[in-house]
């Protein structure tokens, strides 16, 4: 019985073995001890733009305490392993959590312990699948807490990824505000219009935006964001560049048009949330706002867990395009 028990919680993990490779590794765990569950992968996400950076070796040394995901072993740039969109069902815990779908900010692995203060139950209208979205919608949620966007405000979001289509579907649920999703991929319009928001290529974006958002992690997206805001308007760089040197235009009329760049980061509960909002009510409500459909727009691609090591060089180099890829579990 022993030996069932042990070969039971041997799992599979994926790690970035060295910057541009990946392996699977086999991982043995203990067994869950009071306070904790047992949780089997159903499917985890792919974050295109910190994920990727990782695998490409892109962290700067000086971020490199700042950029550790909660359940991260190893340290960057290799081996490590990284991750932290996993939805999984409870299988050994409490009682009122076992046979429950979780989410949890865990690396792509097929079974894993944790506190069960790390995961949070995923309401029974969100399907498993979409519940990998999780933690890119409470991004996105810090975001709007971060800009505070007021009833008939003109918006911008620049960049058309998993995060910027998360805060222009949450702005397309503010009454009375202009939001455009900007991108120079026209294949996104047909994403925009699942999420209920305009679209429009850079080129022809409305300007005089009292707010822009800006996720392209691009010079050129962020050169744009400043271009579209009105006088005092204020821009929200929510894209992280890692290694990257970004030169933006603060001459010309910046100055004169008294325009405000401010960064936005999940890692804090924004200051402009209501007081004693906590890391667990903006989970919880990002999951509660999955329930919407439409995000099912953000999902487009699976692949099984065994394929992690050829699939994330292809998603790193933008080979494969498209938005959230979903790994599935067998």
């Amino acid at each position: 019985m022993e030996i069932t028990e042990r070969a039971e919680l041997t799992a599979r993990a994926f790690w970035l073995r060295e910057p541009g490779q990946g392996e699977i590794r086999d991982v043995e765990l203990p067994e869950p001890g009071e306070g904790e569950v047992l949780v089997r992968a159903l499917y985890s996400g792919v974050s295109r733009g910190t994920e990727t950076l990782v695998f490409r070796g892109g962290v700067p040394e000086n971020q490199y305490g700042a950029m550790r995901a909660p359940f991260q072993d190893g340290d960057f740039p290799a081996p490590v392993k990284y991750g932290y969109l996993s939805v999984g069902i409870v299988e050994r815990g409490p009682h009122d959590l076992v046979g429950r779908n979780v989410f949890c900010l865990f690396p792509h692995q097929t079974l894993y312990v944790v506190p069960v203060s790390a995961v949070t139950v995923v309401p029974e209208s969100v399907p498993a699948g979409r519940a990998v979205l999780a933690g890119t919608v409470e991004t996105a949620v810090n975001a709007l807490w971060d800009a505070a966007p007021l009833l008939g405000d003109r918006v911008a979001v620049v960049g058309g990824g998993m995060v910027g289509c998360s805060v222009a579907a949450l702005l397309a649920r503010f009454p009375g505000v202009r939001a455009q999703l900007v991108d120079a991929d026209p294949a996104r319009a047909d994403v925009a219009r699942a999420l209920g928001v305009d679209f429009a290529a850079p080129a022809d974006a409305l300007g005089e935006c009292d707010l822009v958002v800006h996720a392209s992690a691009s010079e050129a997206g962020a050169r744009r964001s400043l271009e579209l805001l009105a006088h005092e308007g204020t821009l929200i760089e929510m894209s992280w560049y890692g290694d990257r040197v970004v030169g933006l235009p603060l001459g010309e009329a910046f100055h004169s048009r008294r325009l405000t760049v401010r960064s936005s980061q999940v890692g804090t509960v924004s200051p402009r949330a209501r007081s004693g909002r906590t890391y667990g009510d903006r989970l919880a409500l990002a999951l509660d706002l999955l329930a919407d459909p439409a995000f099912d727009a953000l999902i487009s691609g699976d692949s099984p867990f065994e394929e992690l090591p050829e699939l994330l060089p292809r998603l790193a180099s933008g080979a494969l395009g498209g938005l959230c890829h979903r790994v599935t579990y067998g």
